[in-house]
């Protein structure tokens, strides 16, 4: 039986645009295991929409009487719970490796994305959200009308960033090796955040990475590919 699931998960002013890199590692694990959720658009201020949840933030998966938030929570609980599909860390050594990619991801890719992608995305919010997102972000990383100022500098220093990522793709198609798994998951929802937000050309097309993401564009009959973005 297939199982009845629901994913909250963060949406611009428009619904359809869903922009999250977090919620997109679960949407990609989701279709690793080949499952499919009923998607609700939840915005940055509708807090008391996932109370239930017991936290604030998004992606939180509901699966009947089970509650899950937390991407990484949310990929160990489909793994053990549905351990009869594709696996998604190929074994517990495989998911301590993929506990390091995204910990990596989220550490290092977070902050040097979010510099280049915070105006743009005040841009695509609803309304009732941009207060909020303005105030929370610009104590982190100043003024959003400041930063393009420093658009050149940040993407050389993501680029830089990705040599370990770039090394190991120049000689295999995945981080996981010869088909993607939830390593690959949690770096590649970083670059959908980008894709579904920003213009920028972040990666130069000779790239390893470049490669890479294009073939995780493309899985899951091109799943990623087909979201609507900013430029859309």
């Amino acid at each position: 039986m297939t199982p009845d699931l629901t994913l909250y998960d963060l949406a611009g002013a428009d619904p359809s645009l869903r922009f999250s890199p977090h919620c997109w590692k679960t949407r990609m694990a989701l279709a690793h295991k080949g499952l499919s959720a009923q998607t609700v658009p939840w915005r940055f201020t509708e807090k008391e929409a996932i109370d239930f949840s017991g936290q604030k933030l998004v992606p939180v998966l509901v699966d009947g009487g089970h509650v899950v938030s937390d991407s990484w929570q949310i990929a160990c609980y489909l793994e053990d719970t549905y351990a009869d599909r594709p696996s998604l860390f190929g074994g517990p050594a495989g998911r301590a490796l993929s506990l390091f990619a995204n910990s990596w991801a989220d550490s290092t890719l977070v902050p040097t994305l979010a510099r280049l992608l915070l105006p743009s995305i005040h841009g695509l919010i609803h309304e009732k959200d941009k207060d909020y997102f303005r105030a929370t972000r610009e104590k982190r990383f100043g003024r959003l009308e400041d930063l393009p100022a420093g658009y050149e500098a940040q993407i050389a220093a993501l680029r830089a960033a990705l040599l370990p990522l770039r090394q190991t793709l120049a000689r295999q198609p995945y981080l996981a090796g010869e088909r993607p798994a939830y390593a690959d998951y949690a770096v590649f929802g970083m670059f959908m955040w980008a894709r579904c937000t920003s213009a920028l050309d972040l990666l130069a097309a000779d790239d390893p990475v470049h490669a890479w993401r294009e073939r995780l564009l493309d899985a899951f009959d091109g799943m990623a590919r087909a979201a609507p973005t900013a430029a859309a």
